[in-house]
């Protein structure tokens, strides 16, 4: 239960711009990419709890609350525990990773971060020891999808973090 002073220390973010009222069609082919992506996942067999880190380190990076949110619960239903949620944000400097992945959570940054790092060889190099072509290219059409999703949420503040419910 919530104390009315709680209550007052809860910082209101106004949405911006109603995305998915505004621009619907191109809501409705945002949700067909990420039902894409994750048909590909599914296809070459990547772990469930893997694409959500994916997808909530991206989030990370990005700063988009909403998705920080979404996929933390999303990890959670599908097994992914507290601590290594926890540490994700320093998962360089944990032992909860495995080299598998460790390899996607490198490259979920270099591909993140693409403007500055230009994606490394190094970091490609990693994913592609780890992964086959058909995984590689499945986790990057996830990175893809989720950096697209986080440049809406954070531009138009289209959603309400906290507000979600898996």
């Amino acid at each position: 239960m919530t104390t009315p002073a709680a209550a007052a220390a809860v910082t209101q973010i106004p949405v911006r711009l109603d995305f998915d009222a505004h621009a619907p069609a191109f809501a409705r082919a945002m949700e067909h990419l990420d039902h894409t992506a994750t048909k590909e996942l599914d296809r070459v067999n990547v772990d469930p709890r893997l694409r959500e880190l994916v997808r909530v380190r991206a989030s990370q990076l990005n700063g988009c609350a909403y998705c920080i949110d979404m996929h933390t619960k999303d990890a959670r239903a599908v097994g992914e525990t507290e601590q290594r949620l926890y540490g994700l944000a320093a998962w360089q400097e944990t032992p909860y990773f495995t080299a598998r992945e460790r390899a996607a959570l490198a490259f979920t940054e270099a591909v993140t971060l693409v403007a500055d790092t230009r994606v490394p060889a190094a970091a490609y190099a990693a994913v592609a020891a780890e992964f086959g072509p058909d995984e590689v290219a499945a986790l990057l059409g996830l990175i893809v999808t989720i950096n697209a999703w986080n440049a809406i949420s954070v531009a138009s503040r289209a959603w309400v973090p906290g507000s979600y419910q898996p």
